[in-house]
Order: C-alpha cells, then structure tokens, then sequence
C-alpha cells in the first residue's frame, strides 16, 4: 500500500469519526427545526394547556406518557402524522405506534388535524424548552404564602384583629388604673386640708350608689341608646346579606376534586367548562368529557364508578348501554335572574381569569362560593379593571378622550344599567 493511499484512508476515517462525534445522542434530534423564540414558545404553552396537558405532562406519566424528550424519539414528519391523527398511524401497522398504543390500556388520543405543522412545532418547542428548563418545585414557606395570599384577600388576619381588640381593652384597664389612683391621691390630699368647706368635703367622699345610678334618667338613655343602635346594626347586617350566598358549600353527587384535577394536574378549566370562551354559561362538563380519562385512570374508584352507572358503561367490556341518567350536580353559584352575566364577555374579551371571581379554584377540594357576587361587589370591579386597549382601534377615540391615559370599564359604560338589566 503507497504512503498516499494509506494518507487518503486515514483521513477518511478520521472525517468519519469526527462526523459519527458531532451527531447529537439521539438519530431523531431535529433542535434545528423547533423554534425557540419567545412568541412561538408562549403559543407553544397556551396550546399544550388547553389541549395536551388534560392527558400528558411533560415531567411525568398520566393518561399517556411523559413528553420529556418526545421531540428526539421520532421524526417531526411522524410527530406531526400521529399528533394530527394517531389511530390513523397505528392503523397503518407502525409498530412504534402500536406498541404505544397497547402499553397505555388502548386510550384513544383526540385528532388534531386542524392544527397547523408551525402550531404543532411551537407545542413542540414549548416541550423542548421544558425538558431542558424544568420546573422548580415550589418550597413549602411559598406554599403557605400563595395559599394565604389566595385566601380571601386584603383583610386584617383574624388573629392580629383578636390582638388589637385585647390591646385596646388592655390599655383601656390601664387608664382606668391610673384615673383610681389619680382619684384616691386627690381625696387624700383634699381630706388633709383643714379649711376645705364640709359641704366640699362631703361632695370629695361621697360613695357610688349603685341603685341610683340604674335609676337615673341618663343611665335608662344610654342602655336604650345601645340597645337600639345594635339591633339596628344587626337588621341593617341581616338586610346587606339577603341572597347573599358567600361561602355556599353544598355536597355534590360526586365528588369531583378541584384540587387534583385543576390543581395537582393543572388541567386548563376550559378543558372542562368548555363554553366559558364563546358562551354566555361556562357549562357543567358531560360525563364524556369524565370518560377521556376515566375509561383508563382510577377505574376502580367508587366515584368513577358513579360516573359509568350514570352513563350505563361497561368498564370490563367497555361497552355503553342505554339505561343513561344524568347526574344531578348542585349549583354553587347563582345568580338573580334580574341580572344578565356572560362569561365569553369577560374571560375571552375582558381576559378575567377565573380566580378573580371564584377564588383559588385550584385549591378547593369541595367547590364553594368565594365572592359575594353582589351588584357592589360587581361595580366595584368595573371601577377598578381596566381594559387592554393596546393594539385595538376600536378603543383608540376613547383612548385619546382619556388623554393616553389607562381606560377602565366604568369609562366605557361599565356603570350603565342596561349592561347588566334589560
């Protein structure tokens, strides 16, 4: 072998090597074409939430697997494929598919053949951005804080107002106190003079007479005055709260847990109450959109299988029957029928969450009435919202009204009593 066929092999092994090197862990790595840019990675999460984190998480195994790494276990072409229709690529004999199909109990993922590849690459690149950039686990102190924070706002806690209350009554004794020992050091010092008038003197030593007091004209005014003033305070109280239903708790026919679902598994509330974008009612979920998960998760539960007698399903055999009868949920919150409230109008137009006027839903394993729901409680909000403007023409005029300066709703008819009662 001549020395320059040997130099020519030689470097052709080398170009391998340093090729074989570079090429990333995984053959199906495809970083390059999953954007990174901070709008595609928002849509990306907005995207996952509403539509992929009901059955997957990116850390941990639910109804499907983790999608840590998802983006280095296929092609994108096969991503995109089995993302828009995944029967349609199990049916295909994919044994990847298949396989995966088999391993998580047959459950059925949704087709998403209305989304776009960009749509499905920011999903995708959102996916990516959390497998390298994990989530940190809160630490119990911003546990307690978040919590106390979501707990009814702005108050003072009832034990500093229990507190306060103790140091007033304990200052109040104190002076008091001080008004005896002032009292008996002057009768002293009065007694001890010798040309002090006996009329004087008997006024300085007289002694409290109880019965007489109670008698007296001023003391009955004073008893009739309080008396009077608490029970009026009391009607007044008891007149502020008619059909006020803050706190409203009632035990539903199944008991659904806020906290596990919106809470532990972060499922978007739209998921659920899926009218609350484009309807006036944010609408009580049917039993299918239950069945998603249910028909593989906690199965054995005795409060699911409340949910598969309702529908007349057959968990063994998977099969519906038509004995079906709805379940018979307890409205929690209500409103007077006097009064008009659309929800599409203020989460998807107004961009109100829905903790502003439920509380910390994702907290509550027995769902109640957070806010008072009253008209003042509603105005007072009007008044104190303001409404994102920014980058719409429709509110440019009444901007410029404004000068420039922030708009709320009462600026744009958010007192007026036909919004609300016609």
């Amino acid at each position: 072998m001549s020395l320059k066929t040997y130099i020519t092999r030689l470097s052709f092994i080398a170009f391998l090597l340093v090729s074989f090197l570079s090429l990333p862990n995984n053959a199906f790595a495809q970083d390059g074409e999953l954007p990174t840019s901070e709008e595609a990675l928002a849509n990306g999460e907005k995207l996952f939430k509403n539509n992929c984190a009901v059955c997957h998480q990116v850390q941990n195994k639910m109804v499907g697997p983790a999608l840590k790494n998802v983006y280095e276990r296929r092609e994108l072409p096969w991503l995109l494929n089995f993302i828009k229709n995944s029967q349609k690529v199990i049916q295909s004999g994919d044994e990847y598919a298949v396989n995966l199909y088999n391993e998580y109990g047959k459950a059925v993922m949704p087709n998403f053949d209305y989304f776009e590849d960009e749509e499905i690459k920011s999903i995708l690149g959102y996916i990516k951005d959390q497998t390298e950039n994990p989530p940190q686990e809160a630490t119990a102190d911003a546990g307690g804080e978040s919590s106390e924070a979501g707990s009814g706002g702005g108050g003072i806690p009832s034990e500093y107002l229990t507190l306060i209350i103790v140091g007033f009554v304990i200052v109040l004794i104190l002076i008091l106190v001080v008004l005896v020992l002032i009292v008996t050091v002057l009768t002293k010092f009065i007694n001890q003079k010798e040309d002090i008038d006996e009329r004087d003197r008997e006024f300085v030593n007289q002694k409290l007479n109880l019965n007489k007091l109670v008698r007296s004209n001023g003391f009955l005014f004073f008893v009739i005055l309080i008396f009077t003033a608490v029970v009026a305070k009391t009607v007044i109280d008891g007149l502020y709260t008619v059909g006020v239903q803050q706190g409203y708790q009632p035990t539903q026919p199944i008991a659904f847990s806020h906290e596990i679902h919106a809470g532990q598994y972060e499922i978007d509330c739209q998921y659920c109450h899926t009218g609350v974008m484009n309807s006036k009612s944010a609408n009580i979920p049917s039993a299918n959109i239950c069945m998603n998960c249910h028909t593989a998760i906690k199965a054995e539960s005795k409060e699911i299988a409340k949910i598969y007698k309702a529908i007349d399903y057959d968990a063994e055999t998977g099969e519906y029957g038509d004995n079906v009868k709805p379940i018979e949920w307890v409205r929690v919150h209500n409103l007077p029928d006097l009064a008009y409230f659309n929800h599409s109008q203020h989460v998807n137009v107004g961009e109100i969450e829905c903790q502003t006027c439920h509380g910390p839903i994702e907290e509550m394993a027995v769902v109640k009435q957070w806010s008072t729901l009253t008209m003042g409680w509603c105005i007072n909000c009007h008044r104190e919202t303001k409404v994102n403007a920014k980058g719409n023409a429709y509110y440019d005029q009444l901007v410029e009204a404004h000068d420039g300066g922030d708009l709320k709703v009462v600026d744009i008819g958010g007192l007026e009593c036909a919004k609300c009662h016609y």
